[in-house]
Parts: structure tokens; sequence; C-alpha cells
């Protein structure tokens, strides 16, 4: 991999590059990059998609390979970690308050009675002692050179933390704000200027290349780790979504620097739009001449009347003031993308439980915005334990704009640097896909079992075969079962279940408390088992005994009637392609893939993935999710897998 890392750098050519867990690959990049910024060649940034990745590059790998980077060379880069505007406190909103969200911002009168000593028992006053212990502390980071990361900051609560931060759109600008020249924001942007190597994440690679590099600073090659997880990251950046209740907030905030008709107006172009997405089904909206595009236009008219009153007088400079005019015009943006319906979005309308339907828009895809904006600027490595989908990487590579006949996978290529000349969209982009295998011997590792006799899964709920079959499952393995569900329903009926049945074992279920501490619970107590959804099946790491069993209930397709994936389907399809293959098979697969990869973390580790969809081995598209998964050994047979479980339990 370092190797292959360091040809990419060299050549140009862009690299995916698959590495199984336990490759060790962040070290399989960074050695390379680190080498090559030694020699103070250039800049390059890696980006991540969680922040505990962020923090493990920060905290471990990093400094493990600069210290064997400056023994070897005499010479250590400097690296810095780079986030998003609102993971860094703002001294605007700590020293003098600002009008913020009047749903959540604590008022000076709250924090003065907290500070006197004498706030009552009640949730305010709480957060005004949490707002106190912020503010004391981003004052001490400001003092001692700091940047106030919200990662370091004393224990705190989302509504607290907004408190002393704030959105990109409401910032003044350093040239305006009256403590532009201590910004603790624009401090680690400096920091990241300074850096040979800066860690982002995804949304901060995504925001740079929408708004024209204006995010990140000037580097010369990007390495992107949990790359699997990019087109929904870079998708998310680029989406957004409208409500009554948000234009109401923004609304009200804005009133006090508004004429009665203006502020009126506003007001009640959010009734409109409630009333006309009351009348609108819950699915795309294609229709320019619907109810729901009309209110769009409306919400459009009235926020932008607002937006020149707020800003078009000498009283437009006032911080209370920009900031109101800078959230009204994050509404006008939204309504006028959404009225517009274009070809390269799709909007729909859906309903959150508690607060009613809204709108959402979001990018049929963001293969131009990657092939335009990151590959035809920089050299790119993509690395990932999943990026080979049904056997190939052509698949992930498509959706972030690669060619399948661009593909070079000559192991070296003469000529070329990493320092990418300016192109166009139809310029050809090189790349190499390489797969450097597993310290793990999966076949003899782990069992896949497909439950073929079970029934097909439904819309009504988990049969009771499945039932039956999941608890003795978890019987033969002594608990130590992770359970990964496709909803939160079928999670909690297979708890209550097996609960019933096998009342000596433990069984924790996402949403009996934070899944931290039930995370926690699972790897500190060895045959206590676990239950739940999506975060799960990419976000636990579990080794040793504690994980000998992995249930998948079904294949994880998205749901048949989501919007977003109806209409990326469709668009495949109109392209002469197969859309549930490119579409709906991939996103299984993937997940199929980052699911059953919990199971097996080290080389000692050794368990079952139990797949109770017998569709994997039935249906057409069987073959291509399974040659997405490790390829453990596989059986059909009930009686073999208990017996397997039974005899690992005993061992442990």
């Amino acid at each position: 991999m370092a190797d292959a890392v360091d040809d990419a750098l060299t050549t140009g050519r862009h690299l995916l590059v698959q590495a199984g867990t336990g490759t060790g690959k962040s070290l399989g990049y960074l050695a390379p990059i680190l080498v090559r910024l030694a020699r103070g060649r250039e800049r390059i940034v890696v980006a991540t998609a969680t922040l505990a990745l962020q923090s493990q590059l920060a905290d471990n790998d990093i400094p493990a390979a600069l210290d064997a980077v400056e023994s070897v060379t005499g010479i250590r880069p400097s690296h810095a970690i780079l986030k998003g505007r609102t993971n860094y406190a703002c001294l605007l909103r700590v020293r003098d308050g600002g009008t913020g969200d009047q749903s959540t911002l604590i008022s000076a009168a709250e924090l003065r009675e907290t500070i006197a000593g004498s706030p009552l028992a009640t949730p305010e006053s709480a957060l005004g002692a949490e707002v106190v212990t912020l503010r004391e502390w981003v004052e001490s980071e400001a003092a001692s050179g700091g940047v106030a990361d919200r990662d370091k900051a004393p224990s705190h609560t989302e509504r607290g933390w907004q408190q002393v931060s704030i959105p990109a759109r409401e910032c003044l600008g350093v040239q305006r704000c009256p403590y532009g020249d201590a910004c603790l924001v624009e401090k680690s942007r400096e920091v990241a200027r300074a850096a040979d190597l800066v860690v982002t994440n995804h949304a901060l690679l995504a925001i740079n290349a929408m708004h024209g590099g204006t995010a990140l600073p000037e580097h010369s090659a990007v390495v992107i780790d949990e790359a699997h997880e990019l087109v929904a990251r870079v998708t998310g950046a680029a989406s957004a979504e409208l409500s009554p209740p948000q234009i109401e907030r923004v609304a009200r905030r804005a009133l006090t620097h508004l004429d009665d008709d203006t502020g009126l107006a506003l007001l009640e172009s959010a009734d409109t739009l409630r009333n006309a997405l009351d009348a609108t089904p819950l699915e795309r909206v294609e229709d320019p001449d619907s109810a729901f595009v009309t209110a769009c236009a409306a919400v459009r008219a009235a926020a932008r009347a607002a937006v020149t009153a707020l800003t078009g007088t000498a009283e437009g400079q006032d911080p209370d003031r920009r900031q109101a005019a800078a959230a009204v015009k994050e509404i006008l943006d939204v309504a006028e993308r959404m009225a517009g319906l274009h070809a390269t979005d799709v909007v729909w309308v859906t309903e959150r439980e508690r607060f009613g339907r809204e709108a959402r828009v979001a990018p049929l895809t963001v293969a131009g915005l990657m092939r335009g904006s990151v590959f035809g600027e920089h050299t790119a490595i993509l690395t990932s334990a999943t990026l080979k989908l049904g056997g190939d990487f052509d698949q992930v590579a498509g959706t972030l704009g690669l060619l399948p006949t661009e593909r070079d996978d000559s192991v070296a290529v003469p000529g070329g640097s990493a320092s990418r000349p300016e192109k166009n969209e139809s310029e050809v982009e090189r790349w190499r896909g390489l797969d450097v295998g597993s310290p793990f011997d999966y076949r003899r590792q782990g069992i896949l079992y497909v439950a073929r006799s079970l029934p097909q899964p439904g819309r009504d709920g988990m049969a009771s075969e499945t039932l039956a079959e999941i608890a003795e499952l978890v019987w033969a393995a002594g608990g130590r079962t992770l359970g990964l569900f496709s909803s939160r329903r079928a999670a909690e009926a297979a708890a209550v279940h097996v609960r019933k049945q096998l009342p000596k074992l433990t069984v924790l279920c996402q949403g009996d408390a934070q899944l931290s501490e039930l995370t926690r619970r699972f790897v500190a107590e060895e045959e206590t088992s676990l239950f739940g959804t999506l975060s799960l099946w990419q976000g636990v790491d579990v080794p040793g005994a504690t994980c000998s069993l992995v249930i998948i209930d079904r294949i994880p397709f998205p749901r048949p009637d989501e919007p977003l994936t109806l209409a990326r389907q469709r668009a495949v399809a109109e392209a002469g392609g197969n859309g549930f293959m490119a579409v709906a098979a991939t996103h299984a697969a993937l997940l199929l893939a980052q699911g059953s990869g919990r199971l097996i973390r080290r080389t000692t580790d050794r368990g079952v993935v139990a797949v109770l969809d017998p569709r994997l081995t039935t249906a057409r598209y069987g073959s291509y999710l399974q040659a997405s998964m490790p390829p453990m050994w596989q059986t059909g047979e009930r009686e073999t897998v208990i017996q397997a479980l039974q005899r690992l339990a005993g061992e442990d």
C-alpha cells in the first residue's frame, strides 16, 4: 500500500486502495506522504469521515509516523487538524452574546443569575451554569494561544455549545467582527496554512469543492480515508431542508430589524409553506406548477425583501442585524433552489415524527462535483476496508466520477507529477484500483451462515420463525452477539423475544441508553449481546470473544419509497444502466461488507456471521452481494452453525 501511495503521489494517477481491517492502512498512507513532506515539496490533506478517526490519527498514528520519519530523515513535518466553523468557539458570541436563535440562546439575565450563585433548580439554570463554564474555558484557551476546539471543551450539551459558537453563514467576517484580530476559527486556519499535513473531514472537503477551494489551504494531494462513506457525506454537505418552524424562528429573530409589513410577510410565508406541504404527497416534487413550488416562490420573495431591508441601510453594519440577515439569506437560498426544481437536484416532501412536514433537496449525483473539483484539481488517494463492491472497484469509482475506461492498473507509470495541471471535466482522469488484502484468514476464522429455510423478509414485521432462529443462535453462542437490524422496530422485537426465551442472558437494545454506554457494556461484559440499527453497522470495533456472532436480519436495501434513491435509480436506468444494481444493490453491498466486517477484528478472532435472509443465495443479485463480503466459509446448515457456536462458547 505504501508503495502504491508513493507511486500515486509521484505520477499524479489517482488511487483507490482497499485495505482490510488489521492492515494498518493509516500508516500505509502516512509513511509515504510524510517522507514526501520531509523533502519540503508540498502540502497534503487527509480527510476522514468520522471524528473518531481524526482523533486516532492526531493522538496516535501521526505522532508515531512522525517519530519514525524524523528518526530516518532528521526532519519532522508539521501537522494540523482543521474542522468546520461550529467546532470552534466564537469570541463575539462568548463576549457579547448576540441574538442568535431565540429558541436556543440563553439570556444574559439567566447567566447573571447563575453567576450570582442563586439559580433555581431548572433546566435553564443548569444551562446557565454550563455556559458560564464554557465561556471561562474559551477565555482561558484564547489567553493561552489555543483555538477552543469543541473536542477539548468541558462536558456540555448541544444547546450549551450553541451559546459559544456560530454557524458559518452568520459569521461577520474577520474584517467586520470586533474580535476579528483574535478570531479562534481564523487562528485554526492560520495553523493549517502553516502545516505540511492537514487532517480534516469529508464535509469540509465537500464544502471546499463546492466553494472554489476556499475552505482548505492550498494542497497538491488529498488522501480520503473511510472513503466508502464519501458519497453519503458529500451528499449531506450539499443538501438542505426547509420547514415552517425554521422560517418562523428566523423571522422572529429578524422582526426587531424589519418594518411591520416586511416582517409579517416573512412570517406568513411560513403558513403558506405549511399549507402547501400538507397538500403535497410524501414523495419527490417534479411539477413546476404545483402548490409546493408556488409556496417556495412566496418564501423566496418574502425572504428577499427581508434581506434587502436588513442590509440596505447603514444600520446593516450592526452585528445582530447582520447575523439576522445571514439567517434570512439562508432561507432565501434554499427556497430559491427548491423553487427551481433543477435537473441536477432532487426535491421532496417528508415528515418527521415530532416536527411535522418539511421539504428537502439533495444533489442527484455528486460525481460531477468530485470529478471537477477534487480529482480535477489534486491527486486523490481513496482508502477503506470496503471499496470493492461485487468484487470490483468500478461501482464505487463511478459514483465518484471516475470512469471504468480511465482505469490503469499498471504497476508504474513514468513521468507525471502530483501537482496536477488545470483540466476540464471531459479530460481523462487516470486511476488505479488496488486490493492489498487482509492479514486475516477469513475461511479459517469465520463462517457465513445464510438461513435458506427461513421465509423471505416482508413488510409486516419479523416472522416467528426468524425470531426463533435468533434466540437459538444467541443461545448457542452463549450471548456474545451483535445484532444488526434493518429498523429500530425489528431490533426491539428481537430483543424482547430473546429476553423472554433466554432470561439468564443480558440483551441490550439501542434506545435503552446512550449508544456509547451500551457499547461500553457490550465490550466489558463478555456474555452480553447488543441489538441495534445503522449506527452499529459501521461504528463498533469489538475484538475477541465478546463478539462471536453477528446477526443480520435482512439484506439492508434502502427504503423502496425513498425519493433520493428512486431518483438516482431512474437516472441510471434512463442512461441505459441497471438502476437497482447501481443504487439499491450497491447500498446493500456496502452495508453488508461493513456489517459482516464487525466479526473478525484481529487474527485470533473466530465466529459466525448469520444472515437471516435467504435472498442472499436465492436472488440473482445474491452473488454480487456475497462478493462484497469477507470470504468466509459458507453454509446453509443450521445444525452445523449451532455446533460451531457451542464449541466456541465452550472453548472460551
